[in-house]
C-alpha cells in the first residue's frame, strides 16, 4: 500500500517497514556521533593540557538554566513518539497534534539559547583563547542541529497536510530517530561543558 489518506476517513493500521529512510537517517547520526566525538574529544584533550580550565577572566558556564534547558528540550522526545505511533495507527489530526507541541517547544528552547549565545559572545569571543573556542564550537553545533531538527518537524507538517502515507508514516518515525540523537547528544554536550564548573 503506498498511497493513504487518513484524517476522519480510515481507522485501520498503516503498514510499516524500516525502509532506506531508517538506514540513511542511521548514517547520518553515526556521522554526527563521530564530529561530536571529535569535539568532545577535543575539549577534554585542551582540558587537560592546560593547568587552568577556563582560563583566568574567562566566564564559567551557568549550571541551572543550561539543566533546565536541555530536560525541556528533552521532553520532546515523548511527543514526537507519541506523533510516530499516532500516525501507525492512522491518526492524523493526532500525529499533527503531537508534532505541533514538539515543534512549539523546540522552538522555544532554541529562541532562547539563540538569544543566550549573541549575549555570551558579548562576554567572550570564540579567538579569545581555546577554552572559548571549543566552548563556542560545541554549543554552536548543538544548536544548528536542533535547528535542522526543528526544520525537519516543520517539513513533516507540511506534507502531513496533504494527508498520510506509508512514505510520510516512515519520514515520521525518521525524524522522530533523528530527534532522539539531537536530544541525546544536547544533553552529553551540556554535561560536557558544565564539567568545567567540577
Amino acid at each position: 500500500m503506498t498511497d493513504y489518506v487518513a484524517g476522519g476517513i480510515a481507522e485501520r493500521s498503516v503498514p510499516r517497514g524500516s525502509g532506506v529512510g531508517f538506514w540513511g537517517m542511521a548514517m547520518v547520526v553515526a556521522s554526527e556521533v563521530t564530529l561530536f566525538g571529535t569535539f568532545i574529544g577535543t575539549y577534554y584533550y585542551l582540558r587537560f593540557t592546560n593547568a587552568h580550565w577556563p582560563p583566568p577572566g574567562t566566564p564559567e558556564p551557568r549550571v541551572v538554566v543550561p539543566l533546565i534547558l536541555a530536560g525541556v528540550l528533552a521532553t520532546t522526545s515523548l511527543p514526537l513518539q507519541l506523533a510516530a505511533r499516532a500516525a501507525r495507527r492512522a491518526h492524523l489530526w493526532a500525529a499533527r497534534f503531537f508534532l505541533c507541541w514538539a515543534l512549539t517547544v523546540q522552538c522555544g528552547y532554541l529562541v532562547y539559547e539563540i538569544h543566550d549565545y549573541v549575549a555570551q559572545l558579548h562576554r567572550s569571543a570564540p579567538q579569545d583563547n581555546a577554552y572559548s573556542s571549543i566552548y563556542y564550537t560545541l554549543l554552536g553545533a548543538d544548536h544548528a542541529h536542533v535547528a535542522l531538527g526543528i526544520l525537519l518537524v516543520v517539513w513533516l507538517l507540511w506534507k502531513l497536510l496533504r494527508g498520510l502515507t506509508t512514505y510520510r508514516l516512515n519520514a515520521i518515525r525518521v525524524v522522530a530517530f533523528y530527534w532522539h540523537a539531537v536530544n541525546l547528544l544536547t544533553l552529553i554536550v551540556i554535561g560536557v561543558l558544565l564539567s568545567a564548573t567540577l
